[in-house]
């Protein structure tokens, strides 16, 4: 008989399958792994002496994942004859395991305040690798040599096994700390927890700490000085429901391996005034880096830090740096809700992948490409392919490269549709939805190719006040109205009448009284709503396409009338989401589809997709489910346009 864990899980990428055959393997226990069908089913020889204290190292080891959403056990006839083998095909950007964590912080290990600290199966190891195939001479470890002990890990069964980029304080990557007057280096366990005690102490004192993470550059500073694009790290565990107001699922989402942001609630009342919002962007420290630094602030009666995604040209007080290149990813947004999940947008964790049915077909967007590898496709960054041999490329529209000779320009929201198909495998079956993404589109699959039934239309701000002056009788006093009563809002609208490339939600934002000027802004005071119902705002189409001026009219129209702008922000999304319900039934009913797909990273918003969840309450919308909603799933629909 062999006994078999199952966990059930959302996401194809293989991490936690592999942490499971390396703790297997530390066993030398006989089983096989596999991960299909959104479960990952380990069966182990029943017999075996060692299967008792490796289950309970997996029960004590494994890392918690936000896409794990069960598990089960029970045994079956057979028994495995071999012990599983392990090979990574690329690396990923992750968060520390629980065993780099607990070696990381060991005073008696080789890795002890080491940043650099990662196993095979976990840490920021995608920011090291520059070009396939996955190995420690394409990669800016390159130069380093790995010690005697390092090596012998990366040779023998556990969690460094052919761990490319291994490495300690004997043969790892020395750390500078810079100021205007001063420089400290740190290659040893001493050197380094010194290191990290100054930069906390720092941050503590007021003042701005560039850090070249194993994610990237990352400035931090003190939560006074927060902004528009501040993060919240959350440091003490042990306090986070003292200052975020969090369901189950996000506070558990917060501390797993893929460490995601988070769009949370505060409960924090300093932080509320500071921020004038009700949510902030949260997340728990993830690399090295990141976890030494919030160590030290620990001890320094800190609970959380405000940090941004930069680069090394940001002007700091203090800087940490290293001799090594860096390719970051922007972080993985996560949406959750009590009932549903789903990756808003960001590459970390969601690229690159291996997944999906292969295709002769280069696909390009937004720098990630989709090339054919083996039976299955392989989509990554541009950069880490050197050529490829291809019948064609799809291109997203707007990219002046030329790739291939049959080269065909596709459209996002017609690729990001085609993704949401490809990945829950409905060729050949009919579909309809929606695309929002500042601009809202509606489309149609008829079980062969994507068709736009309503096109996006970009709004244009040249003349607006004119536009709204003369949508109907009576507009024009509207205008007058704006320019008495709100002047500062109708001098912006002015300027913005001179501007190119000016997003819809930017004027919504300015009419509103908004500091920040975009979507953000608007989906953050909608949130302050504490209401059950809001008011109607114009949403309707006018000739086959969205009217913007109508929109913006209406919503003048209730600032007018003095409504509360979280009341009219939240009526906003409320109406987006009654107009795309309506129109996506009235589109159904006619062609007859089965399915409903949303996609476009503004439905990643709770007050729009609640309002969707209630209206498709009977046929729930389908969504991506290992990549993101936002524009980075162009690159996997474009395999199958």
């Amino acid at each position: 008989m062999a006994f078999v864990l199952e966990l059930q899980t959302s996401s194809s990428q293989p991490y936690i399958k592999n942490y499971l055959i390396s703790i297997i393997r530390e066993h030398a226990i006989n089983a096989i792994v596999t991960q299909n069908e959104g479960k990952i089913v380990s069966a182990f020889d029943s017999e075996h002496p060692d299967l008792e204290a490796c289950l309970e190292s997996i029960a004590e080891r494994l890392p918690a994942s936000c896409f794990m959403t069960g598990s089960r056990y029970y045994t079956l006839e057979g028994e495995p004859d071999s012990v599983p083998s392990y090979m990574p095909e690329y690396p990923l950007g992750l968060g520390l395991c629980p065993s780099c964590q607990k070696e990381m912080f060991d005073p008696s290990s080789r890795r002890y305040y080491y940043p650099f600290t990662s196993c095979s199966c976990c840490g920021g190891n995608y920011s090291f690798f520059n070009q396939y195939p996955y190995e420690r001479i394409n990669s800016s470890f390159k130069f380093i040599r790995a010690c005697e002990q390092c090596e012998e890990e990366r040779n023998s069964a556990g969690l460094r096994e052919n761990h490319e980029l291994n490495s300690c304080h004997s043969c790892g990557v020395p750390v500078r700390l810079l100021n205007k007057t001063t420089e400290r280096y740190a290659n040893d366990a001493g050197s380094f927890r010194t290191m990290f005690e100054v930069a906390a102490k720092a941050i503590v004192d007021n003042k701005r700490l560039l850090m070249k993470t194993s994610m990237g550059y990352r400035l931090f500073y003190k939560t006074e000085e927060m902004h528009f694009h501040s993060v919240l790290m959350m440091i003490n565990a042990t306090k986070i429901t003292d200052h975020l107001s969090l369901i189950t699922e996000e506070f558990n989402a917060l501390l797993s391996i893929e460490r995601p942001v988070l769009d949370v609630t505060l409960k924090n009342e300093a932080l509320k005034a500071h921020l004038d919002a009700n949510t902030v962007y949260a997340k728990y420290p993830d690399d090295g880096f990141s976890i030494l630094l919030a160590a030290e602030l620990q001890k320094l009666g800190v609970d959380f830090v405000a940090y941004e995604e930069t680069d090394e040209n940001c002007d700091a007080d203090i800087l940490m740096d290293y001799d090594l290149e860096v390719n970051s990813q922007s972080d993985l947004r996560l949406f959750l809700n009590k009932d549903v999940q789903f990756i808003a947008e960001g590459e970390r964790v969601a690229f690159p992948s291996k997944a999906l049915v292969a295709k002769n077909i280069l696909s390009v967007a937004h720098g990630l490409v989709g090339v054919e590898s083996g039976k299955k496709m392989l989509f990554d960054k541009m950069e880490h392919f050197e050529s490829v041999n291809v019948l064609k490329a799809n291109v997203l529209e707007g990219v002046d490269e030329q790739y291939h000779s049959h080269q065909v320009s596709i459209a996002q929201d017609e690729a990001s549709f085609m993704s949401v198909i490809a990945e829950h495998q409905l060729s050949g079956k009919k579909c309809v939805g929606a695309y929002f993404d500042e601009e809202p589109s509606f489309l149609y699959y008829d079980g062969k190719k994507v068709i736009r039934i309503i096109p996006p239309k970009t709004f244009d701000s040249k003349n607006l006040l004119q536009k709204i002056s003369d949508l109907r009788e009576g507009s024009d006093r509207l205008v007058e109205n704006l320019q008495k009563k709100m002047p500062e809002a109708y001098a912006k609208l002015e300027v913005l009448q001179t501007q190119d490339n000016v997003k819809l939600f930017e004027a919504t934002a300015i009419i509103l009284g908004l500091k920040d000027e975009s979507m953000r802004g608007v989906t953050k005071e909608a949130m302050k709503f504490v209401g059950k119902g809001g008011i109607q705002i114009d949403t309707h189409v006018k000739d086959n396409r969205f009217d913007h001026t109508a929109f913006l009219a209406s919503i003048i129209s209730y600032q007018l009338a003095e409504v509360s702008t979280s009341i009219l922000s939240y009526s906003i999304f409320e109406s987006f989401g009654d107009y795309f319900s309506e129109l996506i039934q009235e589109i159904k009913v006619k062609t007859k589809a089965e399915h409903v797909i949303l996609c476009g990273s503004h439905f990643a918003n709770q007050s729009l997709f609640s309002r969707m969840q209630r209206n498709f309450k009977q046929n729930p919308p389908l969504m991506n489910i290992n990549y993101p909603i936002g524009k980075e799933n162009a690159v996997v629909g474009g395999v199958y346009l």
